[in-house]
């Protein structure tokens, strides 16, 4: 991420007025009777200009965690803790509701602050369900903050260092990798999986314009440190490489080997963080098209969709519901994972209960992620934030998917005694579930 800013302009309309989502409400619901069986996108540069009419992205007024802080500290109505980096980061992330245990650690130089990451001084990232926050010991705080409406945006900024507040820009340049196809063309996250050479450089890459909890465990973590009980027999973790005679040659590179882990505020880099923020980054990317798809097309219908836009929306709310429910879940391996005790205490203490203390957060971490498959990320503002017809129109299909009576063939991997719960959950913890 970078240092180039734009200034936040006057407050403007709502993305979508009452008569735009009950437009889209009304012809999401034709759509899903009539729509083809074709799962062909079209084409992303009908939806992504960003900073024109009706995204605005550079000037629309902001919903998210991060610039409600950024205000309160440019008030000096708050204050973060100077005393060291580490002491700053730990503040700054409780100030954040963010473990301090989501801690990831990369080391591969993919990023714009790459002159400060290498093996010896790995890149560390922190996150909960809407703010996600890079530290580099000597480097700038990066933060990407999910606002409801616009999708990620991206902060950065030095660690002060005399006791006034920190001067934090909004970065454009993050939006080089931000915003292109490994995000859908949209404001959104951005995860890799290569091999780094000795120095970070990256020698070869996976899983390119994916992201998401269907890839593979054999394509994910390179150039990544992964600690913690995982159980997987193969993956790119924890390796640098080197060509010899035109091959690619791998070594293990065990974490702390190259560097101090006191300059990180604790000595882990889990499994378990590692897993959910790749489900995250996918739920999260998939969220953020589908509206700003939504955004241009009744902006362009004032108001209504056309029929081929009517049948795209209707596909954006199957592949969100699909990914909702876990339907392409790469499964754990044969003998499961454990996961920090610690990151696991933090992660469900935001757990939503229904009445039988059941919820969608509960851990299963033996062949799959979650006992209820229905991701949590439903509760986040990437959801939340969606316009209401097609948000409803992803309850439509959740009610679809859940049914016991009439089970969509698509679903069959759920028992019924899942659907039930997970219905039931869905019911008593989100107030506007149908």
């Amino acid at each position: 991420m970078p240092t180039l800013a734009r200034p936040n302009a006057p407050a403007s309309t709502r993305l979508l007025p009452t008569r735009f989502a009950s437009a889209l409400s009304a012809i999401l619901a034709l759509a899903s009777v009539s729509a083809s069986g074709s799962d062909s996108p079209i084409p992303s540069d009908d939806y992504a200009v960003l900073d024109a009419h009706p995204h605005n992205y550079w000037t629309r007024p902001l919903n998210d965690p991060f610039t409600k802080l950024k205000e309160d500290l440019d008030a000096g109505r708050v204050t973060i803790d100077q005393s060291n980096d580490i002491a700053f980061l730990h503040d700054l992330l409780a100030k954040l509701d963010i473990p301090v245990s989501s801690q990831l650690l990369v080391f591969s130089t993919t990023s714009l602050q790459l002159r400060f990451i290498s093996p010896r001084n790995p890149r560390a990232i922190y996150f909960n369900e809407d703010v996600y926050v890079g530290f580099i010991p000597g480097g700038r705080i990066e933060v990407v903050s999910i606002d409801p409406e616009a999708g990620g945006i991206f902060y950065i900024f030095d660690i002060p260092r005399d006791r006034s507040p920190p001067v934090v820009e909004r970065s454009n340049r993050c939006m080089n990798c931000h915003a292109d196809s490994d995000t859908g063309d949209v404001p959104g996250i951005v995860l890799k999986s290569v091999v780094p050479g000795r120095t970070g450089g990256s020698l070869d890459a996976f899983r390119r314009n994916e992201t998401g909890h269907a890839i593979p465990l054999e394509q994910r973590f390179g150039g990544w440190h992964l600690t913690g009980n995982h159980n997987i027999p193969k993956h790119w973790g924890n390796l640098i490489g080197r060509f010899s005679d035109g091959e690619l040659l791998t070594q293990t590179l065990e974490p702390g080997s190259q560097f101090n882990w006191s300059n990180y505020p604790v000595a882990t880099s889990d499994i378990l963080p590692h897993l959910l923020l790749e489900h995250q980054t996918g739920f999260v990317n998939r969220a953020i098209e589908a509206h700003y798809r939504a955004r241009t097309y009744l902006h362009e219908g004032n108001g209504r969709l056309s029929p081929e836009h009517a049948k795209e929306m209707d596909r954006q709310a199957r592949l969100l519901t699909r990914y909702l429910l876990f339907a392409d879940e790469t499964r754990l391996p044969k003998a499961g994972i454990e996961g920090d005790p610690a990151y696991i205490e933090q992660f469900l203490a935001s757990r939503r209960p229904d009445s039988e203390d059941q919820s969608l957060k509960d851990l299963d971490l033996n062949d799959r992620l979650f006992k209820y498959r229905c991701s949590y990320m439903i509760y986040s503002a990437a959801f939340q934030g969606l316009p209401d017809g097609f948000r409803h129109q992803v309850y439509r299909r959740l009610q679809e998917a859940l049914d016991t009576d009439s089970p969509d063939p698509d679903y069959r991997y759920l028992p019924n005694a899942e659907k039930k719960a997970i219905a039931k959950i869905l019911r008593e913890t989100l107030p506007d579930f149908p």
